[in-house]
């Protein structure tokens, strides 16, 4: 019986399980090994060796599962060809593997006993509210779930901690570097000419606000300078506060 050939995306990483793929030159046919090992009406071969995973699909069957997925409308793409359908019997939820995932729903995989399942999200068993009935949860062994959605918040919080992190430590960086330059700046004497050249600055910002003359993009710019220093914004606050105590 003529065998589907093992081989791999080359621009994957290897240990990317998506990227495996089996082939078959004469009939002009390739399929993600996910694809197959979800597929509800596909079955592994009889003859399926883990040392020799080349041997692990055979082609008529796969040519079977394709006729049958093409009866087969995707709950998430609304496309022919879904051949991954939820467990639960009672539900008429198909897929397509990857639409699956993009749909949230659970995967469940056992290798060593060759299980491999996939919960619509209304069946999911993981989640508190769901529509998985709990004879159907009698049938089966107790198998470890976790949805593609739960993974992908888990690494999505993570990155968001991790850069949230980073940013204050660089923060904590500038404000190192300034008050060490500040320091040097006393130590030199150039503190009252900065502050000289600051309040001449303030003077001028203020002479292009109280004249009515001012174009507006002049004075947009340099309410936005005032407000991005930081000192004008807290003047504002500190007096709005004095004010609502009186």
């Amino acid at each position: 019986m003529a065998k589907m050939l093992r081989r791999q995306c080359a621009f994957c990483p290897e240990d990317e399980e998506c990227s495996i793929m089996y082939i078959a030159e004469g009939q002009n046919l390739a399929v993600h090994q996910d694809c197959l090992l979800y597929s509800s009406g596909f079955v592994e071969s009889e003859e399926h060796n883990p040392e020799n995973l080349d041997i692990r699909f055979d082609v008529a069957s796969v040519v079977n599962e394709l006729k049958r997925g093409r009866r087969l409308i995707c709950n998430f793409c609304r496309k022919r060809g879904a051949t991954v359908g939820c467990e639960v019997k009672t539900c008429r939820r198909s897929y397509h593997y990857f639409c699956a995932l993009c749909d949230d729903a659970a995967i469940e995989t056992d290798e060593v006993h060759g299980i491999y399942r996939v919960f619509c999200p209304n069946h999911d068993p993981d989640r508190k509210n769901n529509l998985y009935d709990e004879d159907s949860k009698r049938e089966r062994s107790p198998i470890t779930v976790q949805s593609s959605s739960a993974k992908k918040k888990m690494i999505v919080k993570e990155k968001i901690a991790e850069d949230s992190l980073e940013a204050l430590r660089k923060k904590q960086e500038r404000q190192k570097v300034r008050v060490e330059f500040l320091r040097k700046c006393k130590r030199a004497g150039l503190l009252d000419e900065i502050f000289e050249e600051m309040l001449d600055t303030l003077h001028l910002a203020q002479e292009k606000l109280m004249d009515d003359s001012t174009p507006d993009a002049v004075y947009e710019e340099t309410v936005i300078s005032l407000f991005d220093c930081g000192l004008f914004e807290n003047i504002l606050a500190s007096a709005h506060s004095d004010v609502s105590v009186s």
